[in-house]
């Protein structure tokens, strides 16, 4: 079986070594992801400029977590769950919109159900959205800009999530409290 290794500062390639730097100021330790990604200076720096892209959108916090869990949820990522349940409650964001993004379910507001929804088909569709879908997005308030920004956190998410699945990395210590299985369908 292939193992892969979760760097630290003194492991990592050198050309790395200034993301996992970054992140260890950024977040006070150096996440398993951002260690696992370090092994390609490529792969570590396309996330992380990706991540800061993201971050810079147009969307509020609440909505990019609507992103980001929405997305993490249908890649069935446990380790990104875990990790983006912390960064969004670290965020604000409200506890029963997260609960209810970790469960897969619909959201009470129409227009973050609207990005919710949105999310699922571009991920689930493997981006073939359009139609009625694509015009209740712009319905609910949402621009075309708002449009091509859910495929960067997708993309961002997607990185990380498939990166995750293939390493199996550990959650994080940080995160533990914040541990998530998929839900079964009923």
């Amino acid at each position: 079986m292939t193992t892969f290794t979760i760097h630290n500062l003194d492991s990592v390639p050198e050309k790395s070594k200034p993301f996992l730097q970054s992140s260890q100021q950024k977040f006070g330790m150096i996440p398993n992801l951002i260690g696992l990604l370090g092994e390609s200076p490529v792969a570590v720096k396309a996330y992380l400029t990706m991540a800061g892209l993201f971050e810079s959108s147009t969307f509020t916090p609440e909505e990019r977590t609507v992103v980001w869990l929405s997305t993490i949820h249908d890649n069935d990522c446990s380790y990104c769950m875990a990790a983006h349940t912390g960064i969004a409650k670290g965020e604000k964001v409200d506890g029963d919109i997260i609960e209810a993004l970790r469960a897969g379910q619909s959201l009470e507001s129409p227009r973050l159900e609207a990005l919710r929804a949105f999310v699922h088909a571009m991920v689930v569709e493997r981006g073939w959205v359009g139609g009625e879908l694509l015009e209740a997005f712009l319905a609910a308030g949402f621009t075309k800009e708002n449009v091509l920004e859910v495929i960067v956190g997708v993309a961002q998410k997607t990185i990380s999530n498939y990166a995750n699945h293939i390493a199996a990395t550990p959650v994080d210590e940080a995160f533990q409290r914040y541990a998530w299985k998929k839900p079964a369908l009923v």
